[in-house]
């Protein structure tokens, strides 16, 4: 068993996590202050005051007792216990008591990676920090590595050819957002001449606007879409174009069953010998029709 003792040791396999938008010191009696053990022994554990916008908790300090989690009227506290293993692999985090991201999934040439988890979890932080969109701290936000130092810590694995690859310029990546309503306010048009743009002879858009039946709507612009079709005008918009690396986050939400397996069946078919595809999804049916390996996120001991 664990000891309860707050050692520098123990504090780092130990995170707190405090949800801005439920933390409301304004509104509450100051409950997880006053319930502390460590704070009732003279220490400061957690600190917080009428006046803040939200409570902070020193995670070197903390035993993992759990009181302040049952007793915040709000729910916005949680304390997660992580196994020893993972003391050194933290690859992201946003700020003090905020997500904390360990490890990420390996991308293997001419294969489907699936990613599969509760929602807030850290899938589409992956994907961000795959795409380039995020560059990983490894938990030091103050102070950030640069991409020496990163690529340094990946050497000897397939991260680190992954990512030497993409800061050479020699990966091109192609991502279909989680969100596929924000796509009516960034691309105007109808679905024809956005496609257009992108396979100008027109080859891989016959292909795929069968697979994903949107022949009848080519000619629809964007605002008109309704969720399904959008989500599979995104699929498409990603599918026609010619990258290294694909990245479909959640691609079958909005969609039936018949939608989705031709989803899947045009995600699968754009698999060759050098490119990557990456795809986060729920539905485990679609996952394992769909991967040829899976990652699995989890929480670990929440209090």
């Amino acid at each position: 068993m664990e000891k309860r003792k707050g050692t520098d040791k123990e504090a780092k396999l130990r995170i707190a996590i405090i949800n801005e938008d439920k933390c409301k010191p304004k509104k509450c009696h100051l409950e997880c202050k006053k319930v502390c053990p460590i704070n009732k022994g003279g220490k400061l554990c957690i600190e917080v005051e009428k006046t803040d916008k939200m409570c902070k908790i020193a995670e070197n300090l903390c035993i993992g007792c759990g009181l302040c989690v049952k007793k915040c009227p709000f729910d916005a506290i949680r304390i997660i216990n992580l196994p020893k293993n993972l003391e050194s692999e933290t690859t992201h985090r946003f700020g003090q008591n905020s997500f904390k991201l360990h490890r990420l999934p390996y991308p293997q040439l001419s294969q489907v990676l699936g990613l599969v988890g509760t929602n807030g979890i850290g899938k589409t932080t992956a994907l961000l920090i795959l795409s380039g969109e995020l560059k990983p701290n490894f938990g030091l936000y103050n102070d950030p590595p640069d991409w020496n130092k990163i690529l340094k810590y990946y050497k000897g694995t397939e991260l680190y050819n992954y990512f030497k690859t993409y800061l050479d310029n020699d990966l091109t990546i192609t991502y279909k957002v989680q969100h596929v309503d924000a796509i009516k306010k960034s691309a105007k048009g109808t679905i024809r001449e956005l496609f257009m743009k992108k396979d100008k002879k027109g080859e891989r858009t016959e292909k795929y606007m069968k697979m994903l039946d949107l022949t009848n709507l080519m000619d629809r612009t964007i605002d008109t879409l309704s969720g399904g079709e959008l989500q599979r005008f995104a699929i498409a918009f990603s599918c026609i174009q010619e990258t290294e690396v694909y990245m479909f986050d959640e691609p079958t939400s909005y969609l039936d069953v018949k939608q989705r397996l031709n989803a899947a069946d045009a995600i699968r078919s754009l698999s060759k010998t050098n490119n990557y595809i990456i795809c986060v999804e729920h539905d485990l049916s679609i996952l394992d029709y769909l991967s040829d390996t899976v990652c699995i996120y989890k929480y670990i001991n929440i209090y």
